[in-house]
Order: structure tokens, then C-alpha cells, then sequence
């Protein structure tokens, strides 16, 4: 997630405000409404940085916005006043080089930001675009967050930020209401899970830039750890710092104070990968996408509070991915489809019947090739051949250069049992392989 009047705009803009901080704003306006993409549980908005559009996670576990995949956009960015740095997060490396550039026009729906500090990751590993299968240039949080009260429809797909000075909220009897702990630049709710017939209380990050339903720090004395001792080690993400896995099982009910959601899906992350992240000691762990998008939102920082309303995804199945196959848009293929306007020829002699020939007409397209990039140890798809590095060509016969990478995704999640039959290409070879979906819980 390209203004073409952005030199008349922004120079009207520069002109009539001049913001002494670092502080997004709402021109001539006291709400404005963006529509957002939901995909893999993940927000992704679209946001201008000086004149160019790009697209962002909306991450509220990050602070200062962090731009990267802009190989093919350095140049027109114009990034300001630029110094290097180094960058620690989520995973199992170290820091990273970063950039920082200070000074730079955001502009997100009517709300605009003059002066805003942004860290560029150079590293071209660290990309979201092969994983959601759309480009995504970048992250922000806090910065956008903290000015505005704001709404996060899920059901609807759209942010609304408004102004904290005139906002009135309305009466709301079906909402939860809850108090926002917010540790360096963090928002924090309290929680409680239930565990081996324990009501355990939580300390949670809303973390938004999660796609995970509940991250749990593994803690014995709290009680938490895998119910039943029942688990299973998986590959969770990527971080800023490198690749995070753990243990994933289920908890038996997760509670916002009156709201309650049984048998949810919870990952214990690998304690070197999060050491960074626990730096807040009270803190258990991390509500994310797939817990959040079961309900509408409302942030505010300002007053350190937030509200929670159920939307029709509530009761949604808590399913996960039952293959073991983890795939990354990688690249394109070359396709050969059928032209729609095939021509058709109608061949009639006074001694035959009429017969009516169809010339077909082909032509080759470029499409994504969906590869296999993680394959979790002794799934059914390791058992029956599938191997790292098989680009998948169908699923259940439907061909995947018709589908979104998350609509792929979605038959890896289908209920215990399901047959899944795969087209691969291997090495230029096309081999077939089946595999029921296996619960490991």
C-alpha cells in the first residue's frame, strides 16, 4: 500500500501550518475516514511520503514509522537529512543497519505530518510483500496513533482518526471498556487466559502488527505453558532481527473482562528470539490479528483507554495451518491461458452438415509463483515428498494464478481431515502429491 498535484498541494500545505513538533494533524477536518486491506489478519493502509504512495502496516507495537522494499522508490522518495543507525527486534539475530531521516511530509487520509522522523531498513531480506503477496513498503504505529482517537472497523475495512478535542463517544451497552497501559510508546491491555482449569491474568501487548490470535511467555510458575503439555515447534515469523519459532497450542478461553472466546490458538515463542520484547517486566505476552479482528476498536491514547465492541467475526473457529507449508510469493512464471475471445469458424458445403470449428487462441502471462519456503519437520507434506523450494502450481485443481496468496493459504486451514492434493513444479519437473490435514492438538 501518487499524487500528481503534490508540489501545488504540499506547498499550500507548508505554507498555511506550521506544526512545532512532530505531530500528525487534520486539515480542515475533524475526522477522516481510510479504507484498509485485511490480509493474513494484518492492516495495510495506504500512506504518502513526500508526494509518493506507498503502503503500510498499521503496527501497534512499533513506534517511529520504518520504510522498506523501496529499491525501486529511493529516488523518489527524496528522504531528508539522512544518518545510519542500527535497529534491534522480534528474532533470533542481532541489530540491524537502519537509516534514519528526519523532517519528511506524511500524509495518511486528511491527517498530515510536516516534520516526521522515519528509520529505512536497507536490508532486502526484510520484506513483507512475499509473505502477503502485495507490496508493502513499510510500518507505522505509535506516531499516527498517539494524535488521534481512533476507530479500527474490522468488519468494515476502515480506520477513522479523529480529532481528540471535539470526538464524542457514543453510549455504548455491548462495548468493554478497558484501561490502555502505554510503556514506551506501547499500548498495553490486562487480560486473562485460562489455562489447565486456571484463570491466569495477563499483561498483553495489542500488537495489530502480529497476525497470531495470542502470544504467551512461557512461564512455569504462572502457570503458563502448553495445556495438557500439548504442542507442537513451528515456524511463527520473521522479525526485525530474524526468524522467530516455538510452541503452538491452545488455550482453553481467553477473556476481555465480559467477552470471552474458548479454545483459542496461542504460540509460546522461543525465549532468545523475544528477549528484546521482555524487557517490560510485567508484560505476558501479545494480542494480535486474528483476536482483534473479531472486534471494532476504539484507540485513545490521549485518555489511555480503549474499547472493544464485537463485530460478526466473534465467533469465528480459531483454525491454524495444519500442512506444515509455509509459502512466499517468490518471483513470477510464465503462463499459458486461453485468449476469452477465442475465434470460432463455421465450415458449411452443400453435401455435409454444418460443423462449427473452434481455433483457439493462447497467450503467456506473467503470474506469481508461490514457493515453499518453510516446511515444519515430520508434517504429512514432508511425509508424503514435498520438499523446501517446490513452487505449488495448483490446489485441489484449482490453479494458484488465479488466487491470492492468503486464498492459498486458506486451505492450509481447513478442518482435520481434509484432503489436500497438490500440483508442484520441481526443477522444471510437474510431480502430484495428497496428504490429509493432521490436528496436532
Amino acid at each position: 500500500m501518487i499524487k500528481r498535484c503534490f508540489i501545488f498541494f504540499s506547498f499550500v500545505i507548508l505554507c498555511q501550518f506550521t506544526f512545532a513538533q512532530s505531530a500528525f494533524r487534520l486539515i480542515r477536518t475533524e475526522s477522516t475516514r481510510i479504507k484498509f486491506q485485511l490480509i493474513d489478519n494484518l492492516i495495510v493502509i495506504p500512506v504518502e511520503v513526500n508526494g509518493l504512495q506507498l503502503s503500510f502496516l498499521l503496527d501497534s507495537g512499533v513506534g517511529r514509522p520504518i520504510l522498506f522494499n523501496i529499491i525501486n522508490t529511493s529516488d523518489s522518495l527524496k528522504l531528508k537529512n539522512v544518518e545510519s543507525i542500527l535497529l534491534r527486534g522480534l528474532g533470533d539475530g542481532g541489530s540491524v543497519e537502519a537509516l534514519k531521516s528526519t523532517k519528511n511530509l506524511f500524509k495518511i487520509g486528511d491527517a498530515v505530518n510536516v516534520n516526521q522522523d522515519v528509520f529505512i531498513i536497507t536490508d532486502e531480506t526484510i520484506n513483507f510483500t512475499p509473505r502477503l503477496g502485495i507490496p508493502v513498503h513499510g510500518i507505522i504505529g505509535y506516531d499516527i496513533l498517539k494524535d488521534f482517537i481512533v476507530e479500527i472497523n474490522y468488519g468494515s475495512k476502515f480506520i477513522r482518526l479523529n480529532n481528540p478535542k471535539t470526538y464524542k463517544y457514543r453510549i455504548c451497552k455491548i462495548c468493554e471498556t478497558l484501561d490502555l497501559t502505554l510503556v514506551e510508546s506501547k499500548p498495553y491491555i490486562d487480560a486473562t487466559v485460562t489455562v489447565n482449569e486456571r484463570d491466569i491474568p495477563v499483561k498483553l501487548l495489542m500488537d495489530s502488527g502480529g497476525s497470531d490470535a495470542l502470544w504467551l511467555f512461557e512461564n512455569d510458575s504462572l502457570g503458563l505453558v502448553p495445556e495438557n503439555n500439548k504442542y507442537f515447534i513451528d515456524f511463527f515469523g520473521k522479525g526485525l532481527s530474524g526468524s522467530v519459532h516455538g510452541k503452538k497450542s491452545k488455550v482453553s478461553k481467553f477473556s476481555i473482562n465480559n467477552f470471552h472466546l474458548n479454545n483459542v490458538n496461542v504460540a509460546y515463542p522461543d525465549s532468545a528470539a523475544i528477549s528484546f520484547a521482555r524487557k517490560y517486566k510485567e508484560r505476558n505476552g501479545s494480542m494480535g490479528g486474528e483476536l482483534l479482528r473479531r472486534f471494532n476498536i476504539i484507540l485513545d491514547y490521549k485518555n489511555e483507554k480503549v474499547t472493544f465492541k464485537k463485530n460478526n467475526r466473534f465467533n469465528d473457529p480459531f483454525e491454524y495451518n495444519k500442512s506444515g507449508i509455509i509459502i512466499e510469493q517468490d518471483g513470477v512464471r510464465i503462463v499459458k491461458e486461453i485468449e476469452n475471445n477465442s475465434q470460432f469458424k463455421n465450415n458449411q458445403t452443400q453435401e455435409s452438415l454444418s460443423r462449427l470449428s473452434v481455433i483457439e487462441a493462447y497467450k503467456f502471462m506473467l503470474k506469481p509463483a508461490f514457493r515453499i519456503v518453510e516446511l515444519r519437520p515430520n508434517s504429512q507434506a514432508e511425509r508424503v515428498g514435498i520438499k523446501f523450494g517446490d513452487i505449488i502450481l495448483s490446489v485441489n485443481n484449482k490453479e494458484v494464478q488465479h488466487l491470492k496468496i492468503q486464498e492459498v493459504n486458506a486451505f492450509f486451514r481447513e478442518k482435520n481431515g481434509k484432503l489436500i492434493n497438490l500440483k508442484i513444479e520441481r526443477d522444471g519437473v510437474i510431480m502430484r502429491f495428497s496428504f490429509k490435514l493432521e490436528s496436532l492438538l
